[in-house]
């Protein structure tokens, strides 16, 4: 069986995610604070294998311990697909106003987890196929007023990605990592930055737009862009890509 790690699965992305890799009969290793109830219950009426996992991704020493059970219970297993999705975008706010908690509750959510998590499973699972999925954002691209944090943490998650990518190649591992901008969703996310203001965020009424004229796609639209191109097998290694490119 082919196995999934999604952090975030809980809601949004994640749980998309979770939904159609269950549907393509993936085992799910949920990880994340809150355990989806639907996912469950969907999972034991097909009989399917999805095990939740509850950690703080903000805490390293709660990812070392989570990722070392979730190890223990995959064994030797030919390939994992890892989808490091769990993101925050606060602190949305001027520079010179942030608060300090919500900025290191960025760069550890954000940066922090996926750079351990990738490190942990590379280590114990040398001898499997790992494909690493780094969920980023345009925001690493560009400078977003009030999103300076986010915007760097996505930045430097596109870095690491290519950088791992990289000496995966140099020493011919069996590892693939790839990030994946997902675009603007409906999702708890976008409801968190309609509810900025417009001191903090100049360009709120362009967010709110997007809400009030349908522009934001589904989770579920953009999860099964995201998978129809990992399934087609045809992924490059330290690529980013972008979902308004595979849709």
């Amino acid at each position: 069986m082919k196995f999934a790690i999604i952090t975030g699965a809980s809601k949004g992305l994640g749980a998309a995610i979770a939904t159609r890799l269950l549907g393509e009969d993936f085992g799910i290793f949920s990880v994340s604070r809150m355990e989806n109830e639907d996912l469950r219950k969907h999972a034991e009426e097909q009989n399917l294998f999805c095990a939740h996992f509850p950690c703080d991704l903000s805490d390293p020493k709660s990812i070392e311990i989570t990722f070392s059970e979730i190890v223990e219970k995959l064994g030797d297993t030919d390939e994992l697909w890892v989808f490091n999705n769990a993101g925050v975008v606060e602190p949305i706010e001027k520079v010179g106003k942030l608060d300090t908690e919500s900025v290191v509750q960025n760069l550890n959510v954000n940066l922090l987890a996926p750079i351990l998590i990738t490190n942990l499973l590379t280590q114990r699972l040398a001898k499997s196929k790992v494909t690493f999925i780094n969920v980023t954002s345009g925001a690493a691209e560009r400078p977003i007023h009030g999103w300076s944090t986010y915007c760097s943490t996505k930045a430097a998650v596109n870095m690491f990605t290519q950088a791992g990518a990289l000496e995966q190649e140099t020493s011919k591992g069996k590892h693939v990592m790839i990030g994946f901008s997902p675009g603007i969703m409906d999702t708890d996310m976008q409801q968190t930055i309609r509810s900025s203001s417009k001191e903090a965020f100049h360009d709120i009424e362009k967010f709110k737009s997007y809400k009030e004229e349908g522009q934001l796609r589904s989770a579920a639209t953009v999860a099964n862009a995201l998978i129809d191109l990992l399934l087609s097998g045809s992924i490059v290694n330290g690529e980013i890509y972008h979902v308004n490119k595979l849709i």
